[in-house]
């Protein structure tokens, strides 16, 4: 069935007749037990079973422009007639419903696909009625062919089409004087033959049907009583490669603080690597109270720069640029230099401050005081942050903090920012994110939330529905096939595909995980392509590209970490996988396969260390299968399944084969296959199925 857009020009919906005014006495009994008898028997059909539908209607489910969005629904009744169903769909805040006919699947199962063209907020909601005329279409056929005599049927098919012109000539439905000219033509020709037979033939001929189910009447017509809202991002915000990088550290030089002007010298490099997205930790000025030293040390040196996290000092707060890094203005010509290279900036949005910063003194009240009257630090016990303290959100801080924060997010959007990693959004009230990012998104539907949430999975679910666009994952420590396997299966199929979107950082300046430490160059292979081909957004935090790796002992912390030093990098170490990112991100551009999500399957491989697994286009026109070896120190075989099926093909069938590692072609002939990968030679294999009509190239 093709995807309907929202501009296709379909039917205009009507409304649910209401039933006839009682005819008993105002206010009695009687009469309260009519109305609700003549509400239930009027919308006497049944719609549930609702996909999407998030927590009853709750929260709105999620979708791209242009993607196609499907919705599905039981719809049934008693009996044995026949029944039609129409998705009804609008801009929310518009009053016109636009109709779509909705395709019966099977087992009283419904669905509907569409796209919607518009970067917005819509809604949705369903009808259902008896169609009596294909009910007498369906039974008099039947008795047609029974020999049995079926002048009555003419007589109710004649009646079935009177009903239709009165309701056309009433109601005004779209295209009514046609319809009206075509059913009394009908009519006449009826009235006009003597065979009972023409008459059947005139009646149940497929130009009739069609006309019929067009204007014909609606009995029993019954509507949802949930209006359902799905929101229609951008792009973006399901398919995007992040890189990330501390603008203060890119001056090639540890001695000398970054600028943006070293960030500008950059772009070409992460440009050329292939992301779309440059995300910068915290670029405000940076607090001097309790100042955290190298390592995170609690005695730093007079010249060591700080946390970024620790926001706020007399050069200002969130809405301000750390006076190293340069004015707003040199953050304006970056911002400008980015999208002339096609990439998009992302900040960091941490709602904490340094001691220093200026809201404590202009408004205490949005902080939590000791009963000594000091500030309370951040804490997580027995950790204690002494560098940065957290507003509350409550008591006195409605609605001042609120909309002060709000106000933050306008002024970068203000500024050519439209993509915002939130720090610990968790760790703040679900309704204050879930007013926030309406508020935003009601003026900038462009806006992008990533929820930087490494929590318990209800709660990151409750963050993806209150309209985060992207969500902070467990994949980092998803390392085994069956863990992989469980954790991508439930993101793809359980209900959560329609609110929250993963992206698949492979590592952070918080998270150096024990894989990639003990893992070498192998690991960070293997970790590359399963993030940037499993998941439609992915990213990772620079040193990734030189399988840096140097932890603080025993700990997922990253040794002589950037977060409290200036760092120098040299990207040419013989260790490098720039190549590897080059390649998985050319692929992502150039395949729809892997610009989805949701179309992930696994293929057996028969070795616990080697991941088999594919993405496709609904069309077969674009299939990829993939080998990733989990194991990065010894080499591993399998035996395994090519999915021939798939294709319609017979176990011992032969297709076609592009490797898009080497660039060549070849042909697999049957079922079982067998692969060997070294992980010191490259641990995956990534192939392009090509099955017959599909083109080779």
């Amino acid at each position: 069935m093709r995807a309907l857009k929202a501009t296709d020009t379909v039917r205009a919906t009507r409304q649910p007749a209401k039933p006839k005014a009682p005819t008993t006495a105002p206010g009695s009994q009687e009469t309260a037990d009519l109305e609700t008898l003549s509400h239930l028997a009027a919308s006497r059909l049944a719609i549930e079973g609702i996909s999407p539908e998030i927590d009853g209607g709750r929260f709105p489910a999620k979708t791209v422009v242009g993607t196609p969005f499907i919705v599905e629904a039981d719809i049934f009744g008693d009996g044995h007639d026949t029944i039609d169903a129409a998705l009804l769909y609008r801009p929310a805040g518009d009053t016109a419903w636009t109709e779509l006919p909705m395709e019966f699947v099977a087992n009283d199962r419904w669905r509907c696909e569409l796209s919607f063209d518009a970067n917005r907020m819509y809604e949705y909601t369903f009808i259902a009625w008896r169609d009596l005329f294909a009910t007498w279409r369906k039974d008099t056929a039947k008795k047609f062919a029974a020999g049995l005599d079926i002048g009555l049927e003419i007589d109710e098919a004649r009646l079935l089409l009177e009903n239709a012109i009165r309701q056309e000539q009433h109601e005004g439905r779209n295209a009514a004087q046609a319809d009206i000219a075509a059913l009394e033509d009908l009519l006449s020709a009826c009235q006009s033959s003597d065979s009972d037979e023409d008459r059947l033939a005139m009646l149940s001929s497929e130009a009739t049907a069609k006309l019929m189910h067009r204007a014909g009447p609606r009995t029993n017509l019954t509507r949802c009583e949930r209006v359902l809202k799905v929101f229609v991002d951008r792009r973006a915000a399901a398919f995007s490669a992040w890189y990330e990088l501390m603008p203060r550290s890119q001056s090639g030089d540890v001695n000398r603080h970054g600028t943006f002007d070293d960030v500008i010298a950059r772009l070409p490099y992460v440009r050329d690597l292939g992301f779309d997205v440059l995300y910068f930790p915290p670029i405000h000025p940076i607090g001097r109270t309790n100042r955290k030293g190298r390592n995170n040390s609690l005695a730093p040196e007079p010249d060591d720069p700080g946390s970024p996290y620790a926001i706020g000092s007399k050069d200002g707060g969130h809405d301000a640029i750390h006076p190293e890094l340069g004015t707003l203005e040199d953050f304006d010509r970056l911002v400008a230099a980015a999208h002339g290279h096609g990439l998009e900036i992302a900040l960091d949005f941490a709602i904490q401050c340094s001691p220093d910063h200026p809201w404590i003194k202009e408004h205490p009240e949005w902080f939590d005081w000791r009963p000594d009257g000091s500030i309370k630090f951040a804490e997580n016990p027995p950790k204690k942050y002494e560098d940065i303290v957290n507003v509350h959100f409550y008591r006195k801080a409605i609605p001042g903090l609120w909309l002060a924060l709000r106000d933050i997010v306008l002024f970068w959007i203000e500024h050519g920012v439209t993509i915002f990693r939130v720090d610990n959004p968790h760790t703040k009230p679900f309704p204050f994110w879930e007013w926030l990012i309406a508020d935003i998104r009601s003026h900038h539907p462009e806006a992008i939330f990533l929820a930087e949430a490494f929590t318990r999975p209800k709660v990151t679910k409750r963050l993806a529905k209150v309209g985060f666009s992207q969500s902070y994952s467990y994949f980092t420590w998803r390392n085994l096939k069956g863990e992989l396997e469980q954790y991508l299966t439930e993101l793809t199929t359980e209900e959560c595909r329609h609110y929250m979107r993963p992206n698949f950082f492979a590592n952070t300046p918080d998270i150096n995980p024990y894989y990639l430490q003990y893992s070498g160059r192998p690991g960070f292979q293997t970790r590359l392509v399963l993030a940037a081909t499993l998941a439609g957004n992915y990213g990772i935090y620079n040193g990734f590209e030189i399988s840096e790796a140097a932890s603080v002992p025993g700990k997922e912390e990253y040794l002589n970490s950037e977060k409290y030093e200036i760092r120098a990098w040299d990207f040419e170490q013989p260790d490098n996988i720039a190549w590897d990112i080059r390649l998985v991100n050319r692929l992502r551009r150039e395949h729809p396969a892997l610009q989805e999500f949701t179309n992930l399957a696994f293929y057996n491989a028969w070795n616990d260390n080697i991941l088999c697994y594919g993405k496709r286009t609904s069309d077969l026109s674009d299939f990829l299968l993939f080998h990733v070896c989990l194991d990065p120190h010894h080499a591993q075989e399998a035996s395994f399944e090519l999915p021939l099926w798939e294709f319609g093909l017979a176990d011992d069938a032969s297709i076609e084969v592009e490797d898009l590692v080497a660039g060549h072609r070849f042909t697999w002939h049957g079922k079982y296959q067998h692969i060997r990968l070294d992980p010191y030679y490259k641990p995956y294999a990534i192939w392009r199925l090509i099955g017959s009509g599909v083109p080779a190239s």
